[in-house]
């Protein structure tokens, strides 16, 4: 079944799209067509207790196996990558299993409100325990990105989406600045064994190269943008700001309708906090080395 533009359901929907598009044009990040930046880039944002306990770090002597895999560079600016295999299949089971009992309703913020609206996420969520083979995929994701300085992965929630889940068209870099902010996102596909549920990036524009519809969905209209499909194992790597810290419009972005079946997401979000530090169990301080 082909894809089609994320349509608002009801009111509350609207006024969700009808934000984005505020922040898109008027909002603290409006900027030049490419990318959107902050009215006070040298604006000081504190790591605050929430953020705090949502960072996680790597264990001192965390040992992990070699895992291969391919990377396809889908655009440069903004950097989005689509990395086959970025999982092995023994990964996926565990990731599943281990998110079987934890399931909860998804939420939404707003105003610094958390609250479930179904209009506009409908999806389960489990916050999964940092075992070995979890802190391997964290350290993986860090070590594709090239250790950048001052960044660290956010705790790891996996996302159940059933018959009509979704999540309608939105940005992951809201409450960003300068010293902090939301760098880069990995949508990672646990299971899909489902119609539809695809990532769509409205913003986007289809390549011309056909070894993509691999990936992407070649069958929807151009004007919706690329939809890239969900393929177990797989993932979509993006980046959210560009090196002068302004957001990437084309950043944009929605978990289409499931039609049928079941999709299971993995996000794997990095954070920047300037200057922050994290001293690891069995670690020297970083003065002392």
């Amino acid at each position: 079944m082909n894809s089609q533009l994320y349509q608002p359901a009801t009111i509350l929907q609207y006024v969700a799209i009808l934000a984005a598009i505020y922040v898109f044009l008027n909002g603290p990040f409006s900027g030049n067509s490419q990318t959107q930046s902050s009215s006070d880039e040298s604006y000081d944002m504190p790591l605050s207790q929430e953020k705090a306990e949502q960072l996680v770090y790597p264990e001192a002597n965390l040992q992990c196996d070699h895992h291969p895999y391919g990377v396809h560079i889908f655009s440069r600016s903004p950097l989005i990558i689509y990395v086959p295999h970025f999982l092995s299949q023994a990964e996926l089971k565990h990731m599943i299993d281990i998110s079987e009992d934890k399931w909860e309703p998804s939420t939404i913020y707003s105003n610094n409100v958390e609250a479930s609206d179904t209009s506009i996420r409908k999806s389960d969520k489990a916050m999964i325990e940092r075992d070995n083979t979890v802190q391997c995929i964290e350290k993986r994701a860090l070590d594709f990105q090239g250790w950048p300085v001052d960044t660290f992965i956010e705790r790891l929630w996996t996302q159940r989406y059933t018959t009509s889940g979704h999540y309608a068209h939105h940005y992951d870099w809201a409450f960003a600045s300068k010293t902090a902010h939301r760098v880069s996102t990995f949508m990672v596909y646990i299971e899909a064994n489902c119609t539809g549920g695809g990532t769509n990036f409205p913003l986007l524009t289809r390549p011309k190269d056909k070894r993509w519809c691999e990936f992407i969905d070649c069958n929807e209209p151009e004007q919706n943008g690329v939809t890239f499909l969900p393929k177990a194992g797989g993932a979509v790597f993006w980046e959210n700001f560009d090196v002068d810290g302004k957001g990437w419009k084309q950043g944009l972005h929605a978990g289409m309708p499931v039609h049928s079946g079941v999709k299971i997401g993995l996000n794997i979000w990095s954070w920047y906090q300037k200057g922050h530090q994290a001293v690891v169990e069995g670690d020297a301080p970083k003065d002392e080395i």
